[in-house]
């Protein structure tokens, strides 16, 4: 009897304990706030690992604060964003996002 439960035991283990070391996927909050604070942070880490030259983060920085600017005027002009206004700053975040991929891994030297 001791070995039957010690073999479903076993067997049990094997069955469910890869399940317990899964990875469930990153769960990142929605939104256009969101998403700039994800970008902020990208840009961040690429200063901190010196993946940036300084024309480079002053550009992102630049475009950041563009992205801002334009989100408070589309905010103050009614109820929040409507669609187009939240797909037009989609579409600038998308941009931006691909400016980060790019200077980050340009392979120019920082300091410059």
């Amino acid at each position: 009897m001791s070995i039957r439960i010690l073999v479903i035991a076993v067997l049990g283990l094997g069955v469910f304990a890869p399940s317990a070391f899964a990875q469930t996927p990153a769960h990142h909050p929605r939104g256009v706030n969101a998403r700039q604070a994800r970008q902020a942070e990208r840009i961040r880490n690429g200063v901190q690992n010196q993946e940036l030259t300084k024309g480079e983060l002053d550009r992102l920085r630049g475009d950041e604060a563009a992205i801002r600017a334009e989100e408070r005027v589309y905010r103050r002009s009614g109820n929040g964003l409507n669609a187009a206004e939240k797909k037009d700053l989609e579409k600038d975040l998308n941009r931006t996002s691909r400016e980060i991929y790019r200077d980050k891994h340009s392979h120019r030297v920082p300091g410059q």
